[in-house]
């Protein structure tokens, strides 16, 4: 396994691929895949198919019993890679695979902290750099009580991302700015995952408030699924995640979702 001497990993990763896309003069899209749905090999097919479709990077999902922040979709795909036996183990061996496949983008691990603390924190970060990826999303690890998961990832050079929502305070702001690395994940509206019709008329001032306080790149979650939506955050944060969407168009076959990355690519393409 050479990829390791090949490309950045971790935070440089992170930070070569915003500024590849800040010179494009666009937002990185980052699409979300949860490992083991369909199925395992398909899982592997599906986030093969977005690096073709020309994503920037990806948050590689880690099934769990009670994803609290999750909505409908991803619950549902969440419990099907459960029932195909999908362990952290398995996840592990899935980035390594995609490595293994010459995947070159950055790869954020999304778990919820149970499934991390039960595997040992400081294995989990060592495991998951030797497999290849380049930092972790935790939605329920909250920043007050990182630090048993912030120092191992320090010492790695890995990225560990925190949330902010609309409805965060000045100090949670500045809390989350303090702790967080490679980005902050935004989320665009309060409430669970899921795709949305239409996106907040909250954004532009909710963002500007979270730039007063970081210069660190911010990526947008949570109700993203079409090419418009693309277009009218593409030039107001650094990145922005796509899951449901992509996730249930996925039903329709993986051609199907890959059509619709692909039109969520042009979007923001640089004209």
């Amino acid at each position: 396994m050479t990829h390791r001497h090949t490309r950045p990993q971790g935070l440089p990763a992170l930070h070569t691929m915003f500024s590849t896309v800040a010179t494009q003069k666009r937002a990185a899209f980052m699409p979300y895949w949860s490992v083991g749905y369909p199925d395992y090999e398909s899982s592997l097919e599906a986030v093969l198919r977005l690096a073709a479709a020309g994503v920037d990077a990806f948050e590689i999902g880690m099934p769990f019993s009670d994803p609290i922040a999750d909505g409908a979709v991803i619950q549902m795909t969440t419990q099907k890679a459960l029932e195909n036996g999908t362990t952290v183990k398995k996840c592990l061996e899935a980035v390594a695979a995609l490595r293994g496949h010459d995947l070159q983008q950055p790869m954020m691990m999304m778990s919820y902290v149970n499934p991390l603390l039960a595997y040992g924190p400081e294995r989990f970060v060592q495991d998951a750099k030797a497999a290849g990826a380049d930092g972790f999303i935790i939605p329920d690890l909250p920043p007050e009580e990182a630090h048993y998961f912030s120092e191992v990832c320090q010492r790695e050079g890995l990225a560990l991302v925190f949330f902010l929502a609309p409805t965060s305070s000045e100090a949670r702001i500045r809390l989350v700015a303090g702790v967080a690395t490679g980005f902050i994940y935004a989320v665009a509206q309060v409430g669970v995952t899921g795709a949305r019709d239409t996106l907040s008329a909250e954004l532009p001032d909710f963002i500007a408030r979270v730039r007063r306080y970081t210069p660190m790149p911010l990526v947008l979650g949570f109700g993203i699924s079409k090419p418009e939506h693309a277009r009218a955050i593409n030039q107001m944060v650094n990145g922005f995640i796509v899951a449901s969407a992509l996730l249930r168009e996925s039903q329709h076959g993986l051609a199907a979702m890959q059509h619709l990355a692909q039109s969520l690519r042009e979007a923001i393409a640089t004209p």
